[in-house]
């Protein structure tokens, strides 16, 4: 089977082209897979900006749906003065009518699907997979919008695909497990840390989901962009903050080796205690805004002098970082260890972040011995059409694709 998927719930435009094989066991071919990441519109706002981001997305959709459909090699191209294709052109006017109203709201999607898609034979695409939730709206619409109109004119089955679940199932990208029936692998409990969302959720099997715990106010990622602004560090917050972070650890250890352990270094002077939020409730729940408030309120009292030092900035960071590592790890050990699940997975962009990989690996192994940790490749944590497709297999294998005139974007739609 082959399929082609669309994401753009945020401000990453993806598209990818993957192939399943075997019945038993599931394996799957990545074919292509292009990420167009908009860091660089968005930085001068300190976060997504969605009507530029939507602008983005009708840029680069089809550009990019040719690239990974020339990679994957399934793009037939027509020979000009083919009098059949010119005939199949003329025979496509109803069609191109629809196309017309489908995307409407999408003039340069729209002039640039025309310039291509009528121009190609059918490519051997089995199914269509796209995010239709959670994520801001004008981009869903956009990606959702083109999805509907390949698959009216290419007649290809379409499948919708919950974002948040996509990077659950990005940790079976390259895992080769059958999931119909592999007892020994659910219950599983899965941790998603992406964008606006920060939750614990288990997994009985493929299509059975239940919340555990999410965040009550700000989600991880947003406290991490909120205190990179704070500092005046670059968008986004997390990789900056990593970066920082790692460089305290780098400068803390040498200043150690440098004066001995017993002491009193630089490092000590400086020493930040941030609370972290939440830590011992007896629920699954998060909560990251008292954080985010008690690093604006640390930033303030602070000399400027000491505000200025780059050890300050980098301790901060450090702290900051390690306060939500241990809430997140603690959480998902105490609901692993309740609920008695077989296997742990991670997922969402603050999953890139080698120091939570280390981390929680270490954690799993302490507490969890015979549990078994699932973490994806770094390029797959991040928002990407690849873990759309994976989705998209079961959900079509699931029967549950829809007829293009009822998709709709679900800017809210629930992991469960």
């Amino acid at each position: 089977m082959m399929i082609l998927s669309i994401e753009t719930s945020c401000d990453d435009t993806s598209l990818a082209i993957i192939r399943t094989r075997g019945k038993n066991r599931v394996y799957f071919d990545i074919l292509s897979n292009i990420i167009s990441s908009q860091i660089k519109i968005h930085k001068k706002w300190g976060g997504v900006y969605p009507v530029l981001a939507m602008r983005a997305h009708q840029k680069n959709l089809i550009p990019i749906l040719k690239k990974v459909m020339k990679i994957a090699n399934c793009t037939l191209r027509q020979t000009q003065g083919d009098t059949s294709a010119t005939l199949s052109i003329e025979c496509q006017n109803k069609k191109i009518n629809t196309i017309n109203k489908i995307l409407e709201k999408e003039p340069e999607l729209l002039n640039s699907f025309l310039k291509f898609v009528p121009k190609i034979k059918k490519p051997k695409i089995d199914v269509i997979s796209v995010t239709e939730g959670p994520g801001l709206e004008p981009c869903l619409w956009t990606g959702i919008n083109l999805a509907k109109a390949l698959s009216f004119f290419w007649k290809i089955p379409l499948v919708p695909v919950n974002h948040v679940r996509g990077h659950i199932f990005a940790n079976f990208i390259e895992e080769k497990i059958n999931l119909k029936t592999n007892s020994d692998f659910f219950p599983a409990l899965a941790l998603v840390v992406s964008g606006g969302h920060t939750q614990l959720i288990l997994m009985n099997d493929t299509e059975d989901y239940k919340i555990l715990g999410e965040t009550r106010d700000d989600a991880a990622v947003e406290c991490l962009d909120n205190v990179a602004r704070i500092l005046g560090l670059e968008y986004p917050g997390g990789p900056i903050i990593e970066k920082k972070a790692e460089e305290w650890k780098i400068a803390n250890d040498t200043l150690r080796q440098a004066q001995g352990d017993t002491e009193r270094s630089r490092s000590v002077e400086l020493q930040i205690d941030l609370p972290r939020p939440m830590i011992n409730s007896k629920n699954y729940d998060f909560s990251f805004s008292g954080l985010k408030t008690a690093v604006l309120y640390d930033f303030k009292i602070r000399s400027s002098k000491i505000k200025k030092d780059k050890n300050y900035i980098r301790q901060l960071c450090f702290e900051t970082q390690q306060a939500i590592f241990d809430v997140l790890i603690k959480k998902t050990i105490k609901a692993a260890k309740d609920f008695r699940v077989k296997s742990v997975l991670l997922g969402g962009g603050v999953a890139s972040n080698q120091e939570l990989r280390k981390q929680i690996k270490k954690a799993v192994e302490n507490s969890l011995p015979k549990t078994k940790l699932l973490i994806p490749e770094p390029v797959y944590c991040t928002d990407n059409a690849v873990m759309t497709a994976i989705q998209g297999y079961f959900n079509f294998s699931e029967k549950k694709s829809k007829h293009w005139k009822n998709l709709k974007a679900r800017a809210n739609l629930r992991t469960d």
